[in-house]
């Protein structure tokens, strides 16, 4: 019953997020929105970790299936990349590595910043 709790907790703001898209039409996706929310109610404490931990394991655990559509999406779009294929390994390339060092530099930040509080 607790994840049923935290499932809907983690819906309830995914739906909040949509809705404010829908009803103002913004150009952020409405999950954008959602996570955003999110992220203030956990920064504020409206929302405590432990209300959502585990749920939050769980989609963790599993988050490989999500990218299975993206995955047949680019299937899909074989005929589409037919003559574009180096453009596209290009852009997965440099957007893959551009990710890693952005996350580098902010976890360093972060470590950096967390270090000195103590």
């Amino acid at each position: 019953m607790k994840l049923l709790r935290q499932l809907a907790i983690i819906l309830i703001i995914g739906y909040l997020g949509d809705l404010i898209h829908t009803i103002f039409h913004l150009t952020i996706p409405g999950n954008v929105i959602g996570m955003s929310i999110l992220f203030v109610c956990l920064y504020t404490g409206i929302i405590k970790v432990t209300m959502i931990d585990k749920i939050t394991d769980f989609l963790l655990d599993h988050l490989a299936f999500f990218f299975i559509p993206a995955g047949v999406g680019i299937l899909t779009c074989l005929p589409l990349l037919k003559n574009k294929w180096t453009s596209f390994i290009v852009i997965c390339v440099v957007t893959t590595i551009l990710i890693i060092v952005i996350t580098g530099w902010t976890i360093q930040f972060y470590i950096r910043r967390t270090e000195k509080d103590d």
